[in-house]
């Protein structure tokens, strides 16, 4: 009886330990926090293989399903379609993407004369991809008939995939869609205001006509060269189990770009001819994403729809403002009003005009130089125990972590209107730039000028649920899991 007691004491404790290996663990991310620093192994935060899934397979995307009536898609990197992978590339690449969107704010009209004539929730699984040969994300919807996986992009207004007949068509890993084959395709006529005043709203070109004056033809270029054009059209599409009929859409018959063989984009800006807008009937304007690392090939998800219980969030969700600017529908702002490293506040006169953009297209976040200078140096000071290396492209703070099996990475916190606080994840403070640590650096990067405005960027919003209420002017943050499970 005395030995029962003595017993219970202990297995209670070996249950708590256990709790904590399976549920807490998990929830931690790659490693424990530890006064304001993550103490991480450096394998967990290399994800196993380096950013671009070179030791990784390629796997199947899974079916989407059905979870208290919302429907469940799968979001997937990126880097499980394209062969594309070089560091050198994707910064440029997303380099020429966020100064393509400085252009935009700066200027709107101007820039876009310049432009080249190139009911209940749906939740999509969302896996990681690379836009235009970044770290971006993809998705699979069904055209008609047809399975197409798009790239996730909230700085984009007009979905598009490949059709055929094709004159110039990049390869792609699904079947091109056919419109002859589908009886509910329909082309836009050229007269309509879908093809001059929505179009000219999305793209910044109106259409324009074919000969017989039956089809709008559209024309979108993208800041890194790459470009779409094709006819407007309607199709019914699928979005899990959910039907959206007369879908606008771009039915690309010329794209050039490194899509990394998926079939198009899919855009979730503000205009009349995005998703998000074209489905709100639907899903009442509201969309939410949980990015995934690469950690282990995991999955996230898109959600289409107010229902939170799809959601895995493991934090109460805070929301914050977003700002509306007429000017530049497609985007959506927010307020950055601080940001601390390590539990230190950063003090930076950028915080006093702290508009910002958050973008699933763009990679890397993109401070103001005064904010940019200060968490840097911040940054530096914590992480002082590692020997720093040259940078690296667009990232100008790199280390040579080769040799420790263990690091201490400090805590970085975004603060938003509303006293809304973001923790980054810890596989979203570093970015391995060689695979055995000896250049791996700080996954942020400055503007040029001070009067820009910043880009809150995916590598910096994984393992979060990140939900767009547009009909609330509102965004929200909670810490999640990635998962599609």
């Amino acid at each position: 009886m005395q030995m029962a007691h003595l017993l219970s004491p202990v297995l209670c404790f070996l249950a708590f330990v256990l709790f904590l290996l399976i549920v807490v663990a998990p929830i931690a991310g790659a490693g424990l926090v530890q006064d304001n620093a993550f103490l991480v192994s450096l394998h967990a935060l290399k994800f196993g293989d380096d950013e671009f899934g070179s030791s990784s397979s390629s796997t199947a995307p899974q079916r989407p399903r059905t979870q208290n009536g919302s429907t469940i898609l799968q979001l997937r990197h990126y880097s499980t379609l394209s062969k594309h992978k070089k560091h050198p590339n994707l910064l440029k690449l997303d380099e020429a993407r966020a100064t393509s969107i400085q252009a935009q704010i700066k200027n709107y009209n101007k820039f876009q004369e310049k432009k080249e004539f190139l009911s209940e929730a749906a939740q999509l699984p969302l896996s990681s991809g690379v836009k235009l040969q970044t770290l971006n994300y993809v998705t699979t919807i069904i055209i008609g008939s047809t399975n197409t996986t798009v790239i996730l992009d909230t700085g984009s207004d007009l979905t598009w995939v490949q059709c055929t007949p094709c004159t110039a068509c990049y390869t792609q890993q699904d079947p091109l869609f056919n419109p002859s084959s589908s009886p509910t395709y329909l082309s836009v006529p050229c007269n309509s205001t879908t093809c001059t005043t929505s179009l000219q709203a999305a793209t910044g070109i109106s259409g324009s006509c074919s000969q017989d004056r039956n089809s709008c033809f559209y024309a979108l270029g993208y800041g890194d060269g790459s470009y779409t054009r094709g006819i407007l059209a309607q199709e019914t599409i699928t979005l899990g189990d959910v039907q959206i009929p007369n879908f606008i859409f771009g039915c690309g018959r010329s794209n050039r770009g490194l899509f990394g063989g998926t079939s198009g984009l899919m855009g979730l800006g503000r205009t009349q001819l995005s998703l998000v807008s074209q489905t709100t009937d639907q899903f009442g304007g509201i969309f939410s994403y949980c990015l995934p690392t690469k950690l282990y090939n995991s999955s996230g998800s898109l959600v289409f729809g107010n229902d939170t219980s799809a959601f895995k969030n493991v934090t109460p969700i805070s929301y914050t403002r977003m700002i509306v600017d007429p000017t530049l529908a497609p985007f959506y702002f927010l307020n950055l009003t601080g940001a601390s490293v390590g539990g230190v506040p950063i003090n930076a006169s950028g915080f006093t005009n702290g508009k910002i953009l958050i973008d699933s297209g763009t990679v890397i976040t993109r401070l103001p130089p005064s904010i940019y200078k200060s968490l840097k140096a911040e940054f530096v000071a914590q992480f002082s125990a590692y020997p720093s290396v040259a940078g690296f492209s667009i990232l100008d703070t790199c280390f040579n972590l080769s040799g420790y099996d263990e690091v201490r990475v400090p805590t970085l916190k975004l603060e938003f209107e509303g006293d809304v606080a973001v923790s980054v994840d810890v596989s979203g403070i570093l970015y391995f730039v060689k695979k055995d640590g000896s250049q791996v650096c700080l996954a942020l990067a400055s503007l040029s000028y001070e009067d820009q405005v910043g880009i809150i960027g995916n590598y910096q919003q994984k393992n979060q649920r990140v939900i767009y209420d547009t009909a609330g002017s509102r965004l929200g943050f909670a810490k999640e899991p990635c998962s599609y499970s």
